[in-house]
């Protein structure tokens, strides 16, 4: 089982998708991203994990995402249903997806 560990100069791709979304909707769109984790992520190549985060208010969704590579995450934005996927999203949702890195991790 794999889950998300956040470190710096790990060798690990971050992607961050946060949808602007009607607070009437947001739920559908959160069903629609489990949806396509299970159906889709989960089963590429290099994947890794995802968290998918909401807004108290329901106006953002925050998908957190982590891949072996930025090839990896190219890879799967060019895969015809994530394609689809990421038409459902956008039906309902404003996206601003985009690779991040991580500079700096602090704990208590």
């Amino acid at each position: 089982m794999t889950e998300t560990v956040i470190r710096v100069d790990d060798q690990v791709a971050t992607f961050i998708n946060v949808f602007d979304v009607d607070p009437s909707k947001q739920q559908e769109l959160i069903a629609i991203l489990n949806e396509g984790t299970e159906k889709v992520m989960q089963h590429r190549p290099g994947f890794i994990s995802v968290n998918i985060l909401a807004s108290a208010d329901g106006t953002r969704v925050v998908n957190l995402a982590q891949w072996r590579s930025v090839d990896d995450i190219k890879a799967t934005m060019g895969d015809p249903e994530a394609q689809a996927l990421a038409k459902r999203t956008a039906e309902i949702a404003k996206a601003a997806p985009q690779p991040y890195k991580v500079i700096s991790v602090h704990h208590a």
